[in-house]
C-alpha cells in the first residue's frame, strides 16, 4: 500500500523552459513520467509522480510549467508553477549554463517561505561556461539529466537537505497516549467513507497508536458506555469523530480527556493554536457575515455532508440568523479572503503540512480568522474547552493566543 500524501516529501522541480526539469522528473523516476520535448512549453500544468527514493523513502516530484512561459496562457502557467511552492517541503532549481533575473526571483521567493533548495547546473556535459551573476550559496551540482552524471550526488544532497520535521514528524495523538495505554475511538460509520474503510485520520491515527507501543479500543458512537466497563481501568484519551461530538461528551465522564480526530489534525498538519483563536472567533460572528468553507479533497458531498450542510447548520444556530457561506474545493481559494468573516477549513489529511500551513498564512496576512471543522463544530456546541483538555495550554477561554505563531506566518 502507498503513503498517502500527508507522509511524502514533495519535491518541486522549477527552472525556466527547456532546461531539463521534465527530463530529470524521468531521470528520478526512471520512467517517461513526464513529456519531454525540445518545444518550449511543453509542460503546462504540474505534474506530480510519486515513488520511494532510496534512504527518503516515500516522495512526490512535481515538474512543473517553465517560470519564464510568456503570453496570456503562459502567464496562467507561471501562476500554476508559483503556486506549487506552496505544497513543497524541498525545491530543486534547475538552470542551464545561463543564470537570469527569473532564477533570481525564484531563488527569492524560496528565501522567503525558508524552502530548503537545491541549485542543479543541468546539462553539464555540453561544457558551457557559465553566464550571468550566479549566486556564491548555494553551490551549484553539476547534473546531466540524459547521461546521468551527478545524479549521485543529487540524491546524496536530497537526504542531506530533508527538513528536520520531514524526519522527525510529530505523532497525531501518541503523545498523549503512553506506552501500554488505551485510546478509545469513536468512528462513526461514515458514509463518505467507501464501503469496508475507514476514513484517513481515522486509519492514521491507530497507526500512530500502534507505532508508538499504544492500544486502540475502536467503537461506534452508541457503544462508548458498555466499551468503558469493559476496560479494566479508564482510556487515556477518548477520540470521537467531530460530528457525535456532542453524544461522546455526554457518554464519557469528565474526568476521560476527550477530543476528535479533526482537532488532532489541526495539531498535526496545520497550527491548532491558530486555529483555536479562529474558533474563537466565531462568537464575533453576526447574521449576514461572510463564512468561507474550504474543503481540500473533492469528494462529492452527500445529502448531510459535514462541510455543506452540518457545519453551516450549527454555525447559523450558533450566531441565531443566516451566515452568508461559500464553498472552495481542492486548491482554489478566492483571491480576497479580506472579505470574509471566518474561514473554516477541513483538517487537510490528503494534504502535506507545509501546504496546510501556506493556507493558514495566507488567512493571516489577509486579517481573517481561520479554524476547522472540528474546532468550530465544538465551539459551536459549547464544548470547545473539554475538547481542548488535551491541551492545556490552549484552554484559556479568553483565547489569548497569538494570532499567527512563527511556524505558520510564511511569507506567500
Amino acid at each position: 500500500m502507498q503513503a498517502t500524501r500527508t507522509f511524502r516529501l514533495h519535491i518541486g522541480i522549477f527552472g525556466r523552459r527547456n532546461v531539463g526539469k521534465s527530463s530529470l522528473l524521468n531521470a528520478l523516476t526512471g520512467q517517461e513520467s513526464a513529456l519531454v520535448s525540445p518545444t518550449p512549453g511543453t509542460t503546462t500544468d504540474p505534474v506530480e509522480k510519486s515513488m520511494e527514493l532510496p534512504l527518503l523513502g516515500p516522495v512526490t516530484l512535481i515538474d512543473t510549467a517553465g517560470i519564464d512561459d510568456e503570453g496570456a496562457l503562459g502567464s496562467q502557467r507561471v501562476a500554476r508553477t508559483r503556486q506549487a511552492l506552496q505544497r513543497c517541503d524541498l525545491v530543486l532549481l534547475v538552470c542551464d549554463a545561463v543564470w537570469t533575473p527569473f532564477e533570481d526571483e525564484l531563488l527569492a521567493a524560496c528565501r522567503e517561505r525558508e524552502l530548503p533548495l537545491l541549485l542543479l547546473r543541468n546539462q553539464s556535459d555540453l561544457d558551457q561556461p557559465p553566464q550571468g551573476n550566479w549566486p556564491a550559496e548555494p553551490a551549484a551540482i553539476a547534473i546531466s539529466s540524459l547521461s546521468g552524471a551527478g545524479l549521485d550526488q543529487l540524491r546524496a544532497a536530497l537526504v542531506a537537505t530533508v527538513p528536520d520535521d520531514f524526519i522527525n514528524r510529530p505523532a497525531i495523538l501518541a503523545d498523549l497516549v503512553p506506552p501500554g495505554e488505551c485510546a478509545l475511538l469513536v468512528v462513526p460509520l461514515d458514509s463518505a467513507a467507501p464501503k469496508g474503510r475507514l476514513i484517513l485520520p481515522q486509519v492514521q491515527s491507530i497507526r500512530d497508536l500502534l507505532d508508538h507501543d499504544a492500544a486502540a479500543m475502536i467503537v461506534k458512537e452508541d457503544r462508548i458506555k458498555s466499551a468503558l466497563a469493559q476496560l479494566a481501568r479508564p482510556p487515556a484519551l477518548v477520540v470521537t469523530d467531530s460530528q457525535v461530538f456532542q453524544k461522546v461528551a455526554a457518554d464519557t465522564p469528565d474526568r476521560i480527556p476527550m477530543t476528535s480526530f479533526s482537532i488532532l489534525f489541526a495539531r498535526f498538519q496545520g497550527d491548532l493554536a491558530t486555529m483555536v483563536q479562529g474558533a474563537r472567533a466565531i462568537e464575533k460572528l453576526r447574521p449576514g457575515d461572510r463564512v468561507l468553507i474550504a474543503e481540500a479533497c473533492g469528494h462529492h458531498p452527500g445529502h448531510e455532508d459535514i462541510g455543506t450542510v452540518k457545519i453551516p447548520r450549527w454555525l447559523n444556530r450558533h450566531v441565531g440568523g443566516e451566515l452568508r457561506f461559500e464553498f472552495t474545493r481542492g486548491r482554489d481559494l478566492p483571491e480576497d479572503l479580506a472579505d470574509f468573516q471566518l474561514v473554516v477549513h477541513c483538517g487537510a489529511c490528503m494534504w502535506n503540512r507545509r501546504e496546510m500551513l501556506a493556507r493558514l498564512a495566507l488567512c493571516h496576512s489577509a486579517g481573517v480568522p481561520v479554524t476547522n471543522y472540528g474546532l468550530a463544530i465544538a465551539y459551536s456546541l459549547g464544548i470547545l474547552d473539554r475538547a481542548l483538555r488535551p491541551f492545556p495550554t490552549l484552554c484559556d477561554p479568553a483565547g489569548e493566543i497569538s494570532p499567527c505563531p512563527p511556524e505558520t506566518a510564511m511569507p506567500t
